[in-house]
């Protein structure tokens, strides 16, 4: 597994130019991001409710 995962990572690093690699990195950033926002808040209410519930 280590013998194929070095020629990978030389092969993709000269397939992907390095604007594009980290453009791509920070898009999917700031995806996971606002998503994990967004669960946050949800979790976040729905305790509030069980506790007003009562």
């Amino acid at each position: 597994m280590k013998k194929l995962y070095f020629p990978s990572l030389i092969l993709l690093m000269l397939c992907l130019s390095s604007c594009s690699a980290i453009a791509g990195i920070f898009k999917a950033g700031a995806a996971v991001g606002v998503i994990a926002v967004i669960v946050v808040i949800i979790l976040i209410l729905w305790i509030a409710s069980m506790f007003r519930g009562k």
